[in-house]
């Protein structure tokens, strides 16, 4: 945070104008009349500087603008989320279409996709099903996504992950 007029304790201060002018190097006080003078509010802008930079501001309005600003910033930036599709070693062609179609559409808003494979029981024994499964599926969004880490077997489950290309 600034410190604002009286807050102001160094022994001299280099002061600049509203318009961006230098007004020299002053003490506290003087600088502090010169801001009342002109209705203004004297605002240390730079504290490690030798000696401390102050400037003649309408503190309120500074205030409103910097806040005007990190709201239109934090607008425009996108929160990527990670989508989770989560498929069994035996899906049919239309499931698994339809899986692909709303893993596109993740990708397409900018998210990552988590695909996994769950496998159950004796599905184990034939994981290089769902290995293949999950190329087939990376394949099948390679024009909208990049594969960021190739089929990984935890425990029971099986997954990738699909990062969307930049390419906008």
């Amino acid at each position: 945070m600034h410190e604002l007029n009286d807050e102001i304790t160094d022994k001299e201060v280099r002061l600049i104008g509203a318009e961006g002018e230098q007004l020299g190097i002053m003490g506290p006080g003087d600088a502090l009349r010169i801001a009342e003078s002109k209705g203004l509010d004297l605002v240390k802008i730079s504290p490690q500087a030798k000696p401390p930079v102050c400037k003649l501001m309408d503190y309120g309005k500074f205030r409103f603008e910097q806040s005007k600003k990190e709201k239109e910033a934090r607008k425009n930036q996108h929160v990527t989320e990670i989508k989770e599709i989560r498929m069994s070693p035996g899906i049919d062609v239309g499931d698994f279409n339809t899986k692909l179609k709303n893993a596109q559409k993740f990708l397409a808003d900018g998210n990552r996709v988590k695909v996994s494979v769950r496998f159950r029981g004796r599905e184990m024994a034939h994981t290089d099903i769902g290995r293949d499964l999950l190329l087939r599926f990376a394949d099948s969004c390679a024009e909208t996504a990049a594969m960021d880490k190739s089929p990984k077997l935890e425990g029971r489950m099986m997954s990738i992950f699909l990062a969307p290309r930049s390419g906008k």
